[in-house]
Order: C-alpha cells, then structure tokens, then sequence
C-alpha cells in the first residue's frame, strides 16, 4: 500500500458538526480517496469568526490560539468551507500582526490552511471524482470562498466529472446569499429581501438541487426555499462529490 502523500488535519466546523456531520463524512472520503491520511483534531472548536465579525477581537484572538495549537504538525488543514478556511487564512495573520511572539505561528498555519475543493484540486491535483448524481444541479458561490479564496472553478470541474449530473448556472450564482454570518441576525429584513432574490434566481433554472461549499450559505437558502414551497433540495457539494448523497437533504427529516 502507497504511503500517503499528506497528512491532512480536517478542521469540521461548527455548523458541520452541529447540523450535517455527513459533510464531514464526505470530506475524509474525498481526501482518503487523493491519497491523504486524515486525522480529525478533538481539541478543535470554531474558528472565531462570529467574534471576529461582531468586533470582539479579544475573545477571537483567544479562540484563533486554540486552533493554532490543535493543529501543529499536519501538512495541512483543510475545510469543507470557505469561511472557515477564509478567517484562518486570511484573518488571523491579521489578528495577530502585531504580536511577534505568535504572528510566526499563525502564519505558518494559515499558509496550510485550504478550502477543501480547493485542496483537491489545486493541491491534490484531482480533475475527476468517481460518483454518480442523476438530476439538474445549481450552484452557489459563498462570498468567502469566492472573493478570499479564489474558488470558482474548482468545484466546477469536479462536478463535470460525475455521471448524470447536469448543472444549470444561474444568473447571479456570486451573488451574496445574505446570511453574512451575524449580519443576518442584525439587519435581518435586508438579509431575507437578498436571500428571496437569491431562490428566485434558482428557481429560475429549473434545477432540481442547489449546491454549495458552505453550510451557512446552504442553512440559509434551504430555509428560505423550504418556506416558499420549493423543490429544490440543498446539498453541500462534498456530498455529492463523494458519492454519499442518498440520504435526506439538508431541512428534511428521515422519513
């Protein structure tokens, strides 16, 4: 047997955990699958960005020092979500500019730190994925993702690889949902007319899914369309990438 190429650690997330752990599931598949070994740190808890985005950058300095030091020693540290994958990348290094007892630290872990389709594709080097998904798709590009991590085609390219899935763009796929993390809690009517905008694009398309690579995003849009009566079902592209899309989508239940 091959050794593996990385020693990947999978930071879960908070909403992952909490309220779709088969996205997690799917993350170790896909990255077991490109010939990584994955370790799943127990000491990890959220990467501060609710803090970090209400102004408290006392208590996410204090939260980004519990991440750093769970994840010592891995090759890399990979998110199924590009906010997660965004605030450790992009806005430690930020929160810790002027400390030079732990800036090293924190750079060092947010220059292994990648989104997962991301790392698949752009590390890994995977162009193809061995899944199947009979049905019309559209998909969602988170804010953070998109505009703090570049990830645009990525995705793309590995859902052209699998078998009977048609994807269906629609119009203002960049376009933000409206969740923003606390911001639609604080200025919720401004968030509900921008996610109504958002369904009524996708409904638009006639896809019978919705795809996305970050669950606040998913949370939100699956709520607003479960609300208004719609088809269309929600998935984390993880799911459907590893083949493990069988079950109930995201805001059903079981039976």
């Amino acid at each position: 047997m091959a050794e593996p190429r990385f020693h990947v650690a999978l930071f879960v997330t908070c909403l992952v955990d909490l309220f779709r752990p088969t996205v997690g599931f799917a993350a170790i598949r896909l990255l077991e699958d490109a010939g990584c070994r994955v370790s799943v740190p127990a000491l990890q808890t959220c990467c501060g960005q609710p803090a970090y985005n209400s102004g408290d950058r006392n208590d996410a300095k204090r939260i980004a020092r519990q991440v750093v030091a769970a994840f010592q020693g891995f090759d890399y540290v990979v998110a199924p979500s590009g906010s997660c994958a965004g605030m450790i990348s992009k806005h430690y290094p930020e929160l810790f500019r002027d400390d030079p007892d732990e800036r090293g630290k924190v750079a060092a872990l947010a220059r292994r730190t990648f989104e997962l389709v991301s790392f698949l594709t752009d590390v890994c080097g995977v162009s193809a994925v061995d899944a199947r998904f009979d049905g019309s798709v559209t998909y969602h590009d988170s804010c953070s993702g998109l505009r703090e991590l570049d990830v645009k085609r990525q995705p793309r390219r590995l859902l052209a690889s699998i078998e009977g899935l048609s994807l269906r763009e629609h119009t203002e796929a960049e376009v933000c949902c409206g969740f923003g993390g606390t911001f639609c809690v604080k200025y919720p009517k401004i968030s509900d007319r921008m996610v109504t905008r958002k369904t009524d694009d996708i409904a638009a398309t006639g896809a019978e899914t919705l795809l996305a690579g970050d669950m606040g995003c998913l949370l939100n849009l699956a709520g607003k369309l479960k609300r208004e009566g719609s088809t269309v079902r929600s998935r984390h592209v993880a799911e459907v990438l590893a083949g493990m899309a069988d079950g109930p989508a995201i805001g059903e239940g079981r039976d």
